[in-house]
């Protein structure tokens, strides 16, 4: 069975930072693709980042480019998302998720992603 379980999320400051983390079991982090998804409420959901590491391969949705910072522990099988100078923008619930292989051609689209976990809020107060 596959799980994801994202933890890390809690409230900030603008300027702050958090590390959010995805701790996958039944996959490998290493060999699919992974990302972390974000949705506000009354907004639908957005990609963030994701990756594959086979490919070496990251993607970032433009407004956090230069800011967040996807990386894994292949040891720990775990994903995480560091997120530095967050915004009140950047308020919303995260959500870890998994595609089987490698990203797809539109790597941020949340259809592309068949596994997902229960989220972590983000909450950032100006």
């Amino acid at each position: 069975q596959v799980q994801l379980v994202e933890s890390g999320g809690g409230s900030v400051q603008a300027g702050g930072s958090l590390r959010l983390s995805c701790a996958a079991s039944g996959l490998e982090v290493r060999w699919n693709c992974m990302g972390w998804f974000r949705q506000a409420p009354g907004k639908e959901r957005e990609g963030v980042a994701s990756m594959y590491t086979l490919g070496d391969r990251t993607y970032y949705t433009d407004s956090v480019r230069g800011r967040f910072t996807l990386s894994q522990d292949n040891a720990k099988n775990t994903l995480y998302l560091q997120m530095n100078s967050l915004k009140p923008d950047d308020t919303a619930m995260y959500y870890c998720a998994a595609k089987w292989g490698v990203c797809s051609a539109r790597p941020l689209f949340n259809t592309e992603f068949s596994t997902w976990g229960q989220g972590t809020q983000v909450t950032v107060s100006s």
